[in-house]
């Protein structure tokens, strides 16, 4: 008589439980108060984003290629005047569509 080994629970393993997290994103909230007699003394509130860097580009999270902290002072400072540059284009845009004041406003009245 031979006995085989009883096969147990084969659940989903850690890699593939944190790659699912990476994929799709893993938001906890919470708020922690702190009351004295109703009397609200410390509000401290708690929001983590546990996600790829694909996904967090994705849904418009990119702030860790600004964070001077975090890459290179020189990329860091390219980067910078490369924005404030597409600002000034983008402000003298918004200038060049602005009607000038000594332009008449045209008024529409509901008949």
């Amino acid at each position: 008589m031979t006995f085989e080994p009883r096969r147990g629970y084969q659940g989903t393993n850690l890699v593939d439980i944190l790659d699912r997290i990476l994929d799709k994103g893993l938001v906890v909230a919470g708020d922690v108060r702190i009351s004295l007699a109703n009397v609200e003394l410390l509000t401290i509130r708690i929001r983590l984003l546990v996600c790829s860097i694909d996904k967090a580009e994705q849904i418009g999270l990119n702030w860790w290629r600004y964070d001077r902290n975090l890459v290179g002072q020189e990329e860091a400072e390219t980067t910078i005047a490369r924005l404030e540059q597409r600002i000034a284009v983008l402000e003298g845009q918004l200038e060049a569509a602005r009607p000038s004041q000594s332009d008449p406003v045209e008024r529409r009245t509901l008949s």
